[in-house]
């Protein structure tokens, strides 16, 4: 039982603290003149998040649920993701935010993960929204976020999309 409060706590921590840098990035990006693009979902994508806290929540309680059979597989994707994610802010540095903001003229970041990948860091946060409630086996969770995220994904990333094709502007990338 302490085990998910502390995991828990240290996911929330790390969230929090990523919207403080998500804010001071915000920040500096609309003072370099940058704008927000999309900005009619992002409350929707703030409720997704919060409320994947609240169902984990829920769902260990009403169902009694312990560490998984298989939890340093989970634990090691987990792991694994917290890696990408700290890659990807590293990668985009002050570019960096919860929000889609196009700086007119910036350069597309095509380096680190962006190389290889399209939108790493939502196939990380997918990661983890299939995978931390695995590791105490909060299959409801897991599954019911994964399919939210996956019709949430397809809104963010088609707004993402038509601010790249925009010629000469570059956007930031969550």
């Amino acid at each position: 039982m302490i085990g998910f409060w502390l995991m828990l706590l240290i996911l929330a921590a790390q969230r929090i603290i990523e919207l403080f840098i998500s804010k001071r990035n915000e920040a500096w990006l609309k003072a370099q003149g940058g704008y927000e693009v999309g900005a009619e979902h992002y409350k929707y994508m703030v409720l997704l998040h919060a409320t994947w806290f609240v169902a984990m929540i829920a769902e260990h309680y009403l169902r009694s649920t312990g560490l998984s059979p298989m939890w340093q597989v989970w634990l090691v994707v987990i792991i694994l993701a917290q890696v990408g994610r700290y890659a990807v802010i590293t990668t985009l540095g002050k570019f960096w935010n919860t929000r889609i903001i196009v700086l007119p003229h910036a350069p597309l970041v095509k380096n680190g993960l962006y190389r290889v990948v399209k939108h790493p860091n939502y196939w990380i946060v997918g990661t983890e929204i299939a995978v931390f409630p695995l590791l105490y086996e909060l299959y409801i969770t897991s599954l019911l976020y994964t399919i939210l995220n996956a019709i949430m994904l397809t809104v963010r990333i088609r707004v993402e999309e038509n601010a790249l094709a925009e010629k000469d502007h570059a956007y930031t990338r969550i």
